[in-house]
């Protein structure tokens, strides 16, 4: 078991390197204006988005070889979490690209490493609850990939879905109890079942083959929504039921509050 679970570490280890890798090639060659581009996240641009990544790749490796510096961090912040992205964003706004970029590539390499050392039956401290390694290593995943997609966008690039999706979709389906409670909602106790055509033609399911809530479609619009990088009119999915409506309609993947979502594509101008 130990084995096995070591082996999903590293594999999910080498994804978030190569999701990591694809969104620093798209930057690498960027000039300074370029790098100032906006983007779809209200008030951030190119530099504010991989400065994100830089400075929470960074506290993700003080969590996983320092726990008790990393609550020490926690314990500092309170509930001010949102200053403190805030600030860390402005912070960014004084660093030259280049070295932002060059401090990413450090940081997390430097994560890399440490999450290929680290016991895979532990818990590692976060923002929210603690979690396993592998459960770690995905949801940086998920934010590496879901700010990317920022990126691609604010720069009119097309990037193509990868296997990789599935862990930013599981990490979708598992958060669905977090869209609730972090709106104060109760989770109702009926499942959902999740039907999405991964990129290579396969299928990735969740939850029972009965249920009366269902989910279908592509797991590139099933992730976009979940992370809240498209609206509910911009993906083409099925939705099945009134537990599986309302679940799409606050869907977060991520920690934190709830977020505002994105406008539909055809409001943006």
């Amino acid at each position: 078991m130990t084995e096995a679970r070591a082996a999903l570490l590293g594999t999910l280890v080498d994804d978030l390197a190569a999701e990591s890798a694809d969104l620093d090639a798209r930057v690498a060659p960027l000039d300074d204006a370029a790098w100032a581009t906006p983007t779809p996240a209200a008030g951030w641009d190119v530099r504010d988005t991989i400065n994100h990544l830089r400075f929470f790749d960074r506290d993700a490796l003080l969590a996983v070889t320092d726990p008790e510096g990393f609550g020490a961090l926690l314990s500092r912040l309170g509930a001010e979490v949102l200053d403190y992205v805030e600030q860390l964003t402005a912070e960014g706004r004084d660093i030259a690209p280049a070295d932002v970029l060059t401090s990413w590539r450090i940081g997390r390499d430097a994560l890399a490493d440490a999450l290929r050392a680290i016991d895979p039956g532990v818990r590692v401290p976060w923002f929210g609850p603690p979690m396993s390694p592998a459960s770690f290593v995905t949801a940086r995943l998920m934010e590496t990939w879901a700010h990317g997609q920022d990126v691609v966008d604010a720069l009119g690039q097309d990037r193509p879905p990868t296997a990789r999706l599935r862990s930013v979709a599981e990490i979708g389906v598992r958060a669905r109890t977090f869209s609730y409670l972090v709106r104060g909602l109760a989770v109702p106790e009926q499942l959902v079942r999740v039907e999405l055509d991964g990129p290579g033609g396969e299928t990735w399911t969740w939850g029972p083959e009965d249920a009366v809530d269902v989910v279908r479609g592509a797991a590139l619009d099933f992730c976009l929504l979940v992370t809240q990088r498209r609206h509910r009119d911009d993906v083409d999915l099925v939705v099945t039921g009134p537990g599986a409506e309302e679940w799409m309609g606050i869907a977060q993947a991520f920690a934190g509050p709830p977020g505002a979502g994105r406008e539909p594509l055809g409001a943006r101008s």
